[in-house]
């Protein structure tokens, strides 16, 4: 094989769904040695091609060449590994209870035959293999206490090592080998993504190919050659990474040019009246924190990982145990120390986590429950739940925020990421809230999802005041009228105005604390009466 026969060759994939094509006639190319990006909104067929590609569905019709070779479609289970092919999901599958030793090298275990197995070896084995990818990760530690970034390297190593174990017991070790990437990157503070992706480079450096699936397009242009985009199940094109804009792949995504801001627009004052005060927030992370929230605001919190830059977000809704010091809500001052969810929903505040499938919904339910679970009074009459009350609820929610499929009796886990955030937003935003809290508000959302998202924040911040707790800088820039920010668990300040900018943000989130006190000292210390409001993007 050389390198100009492709490691991956699928011709005119075709999946079908209730009659519906989830995939039409769909081709996709990667070489041997590339980073090639797999594009394309929520629903556009990605994850169906994925499934094919790990023997999970059968397709209706198309072909599969790996290496120069024909392989008959469809795949047998596991089939893949010996292909040369390898996963790793957003959720990683790892077992947060075991060590990163026993992650490493759980497919073994469980093909072993043998009756002990010497731990000590093996964590000295999972050393080395560390030293080989440069990667520091500590064998002995529980995956549960190390970082967001090490679980995602450790997954990928866990992936390629298994790659090349299988490759040499069919005797194709010499092959290239193709590691899957959906979205490995989504639940990571964008600091910490260059470590993901240097580890990316070492493996293509071998001659092996990345295919990396995104929605964030600054990450797909930092890290791949080439993209092909999926639309509506269809292939919309493949272009070459240098030579295209952001603006032409968000083009081939959505089908349109998306409406840019109108930076025209004229700029209005924020009300002088403030509706939250936060005194000495103390939690685990933030010391003496302490801040003003306006009527129609949007606020947002911005910090390095670790900061803290997110706690307040939980610290107000009750989630925090920890926290200490009080705030004042209207008339009504409050301690942190014993305020629970249950007071928070009370008072009129609504969060959306960043992990909206662990701790904003149960995914095994319908839509129509979890979109309608903190109104659920509304549907009972005489101790009886009106089941096709709440279903129509749910029904005209989703048609609303445009959820797609609009199916209130679909397991929510079932949606995509954008559709699931969208009903999340909904199932919040119907009580209304008087402030609502969002942590990485379009985290693992599409391009269109993310801009719909954008939207509904926008026109609600006339009814309620909001702050946003994000690492992506464009988008606190594009949101938000302040943006306050954390360095090592102190709220330093806020950027106003003109200064809420994505490189502003980024510079004082990554300077040095004492090079960041003294840049935001006058701006911590000036009047917030008659702040502009800044919704334009940037």
């Amino acid at each position: 094989m050389n390198n100009e026969t492709p490691l991956l060759k699928i011709t005119d994939l075709t999946k079908v769904f209730g009659g519906q094509k989830a995939l039409d006639r769909v081709n996709l190319t990667v070489m041997p040695g590339e980073v090639h990006g797999l594009l394309g909104e929520n629903g556009s067929g990605k994850s169906t091609l994925i499934k094919i590609l790990s023997g999970f569905y059968e397709p209706e019709a198309g072909s599969l060449e790996v290496n120069g070779t024909n392989v008959p479609l469809p795949l047998l289970p596991g089939q893949y590994r010996s292909l040369g092919f390898e996963f790793v999901h957003q959720d990683l599958g790892l077992l947060p209870s075991l060590t990163v030793t026993e992650n490493l090298f759980m497919g073994r275990v469980a093909g072993s035959r043998a009756k002990f197995l010497s731990w000590r070896s093996a964590r000295r084995e999972a050393a080395r293999v560390f030293d080989a990818y440069d990667v520091k990760l500590d064998p002995a530690a529980p995956v549960d206490e190390i970082r967001p970034v090490q679980r995602a390297v450790l997954a990928i190593i866990r992936a390629v090592e298994g790659l090349k174990a299988s490759r040499a017991s069919v005797g194709s070790s010499g092959e290239p080998n193709l590691l899957v990437l959906d979205e490995p990157t989504v639940f990571l503070p964008r600091q910490e993504v260059g470590v993901l992706f240097d580890l990316v480079r070492g493996i293509v450096a071998d001659g092996n190919s990345v295919l990396f699936v995104s929605h964030d397009l600054d990450e797909v242009r930092q890290i791949t050659k080439s993209v092909s985009v999926l639309r509506d199940g269809r292939s919309v094109g493949t272009l070459e990474t240098a030579t295209s804009t952001k603006r032409e792949l968000v083009k081939l995504i959505v089908g349109r040019d998306l409406a840019e801001a109108d930076a025209d627009a004229p700029v209005t004052a924020l009300s002088e009246d403030i509706i939250l005060t936060v005194s000495d927030l103390n939690s685990s992370l933030v010391r003496e924190v302490s801040f003003e929230l306006r009527q129609g605001e949007i606020l947002g919190l911005a910090g390095l990982v670790g900061s803290g830059y997110e706690d307040p977000v939980y610290s107000l809704f009750g989630a925090d145990a920890s926290a200490t010091g009080s705030f004042q809500l209207g008339d009504r001052v409050v301690s942190f120390s014993g305020h629970r969810e249950r007071d928070a929903v009370r008072m009129g505040m609504a969060l959306v986590p960043a992990d909206r499938k662990i701790f904003g919904s149960i995914p095994d339910l319908p839509m129509a429950d979890n979109i309608n679970v903190t109104v659920l009074d509304r549907f009972f009459s005489s101790g009886r739940l009106k089941h096709g009350k709440l279903r129509d609820n749910a029904r005209s929610l989703l048609k609303e925020f445009d959820v797609r499929p609009p199916l209130p009796s679909m397991d929510y886990g079932f949606f995509s990421g954008g559709n699931q955030q969208k009903a999340m937003m909904a199932k919040w935003l119907q009580l209304p809230p008087t402030i609502l809290l969002l942590h990485e508000p379009t985290q693992g959302v599409d391009i269109g999802a993310r801009e719909q998202i954008y939207q509904v924040i926008r026109a609600n911040a006339g009814t309620m005041s909001t702050i946003v707790a994000s690492s992506d800088y464009e988008e606190l820039a594009t949101l938000c009228d302040r943006v306050g920010i954390f360095v090592k668990g102190q709220l330093l300040g806020f950027l106003t105005g003109d200064e809420v900018t994505h490189a502003r943000i980024a510079e004082m989130c990554m300077g040095q604390v004492a090079e960041v006190r003294e840049a935001v000292s006058s701006l911590s210390d000036s009047p917030t009466d008659d702040l502009p409001r800044n919704g334009a993007a940037t």
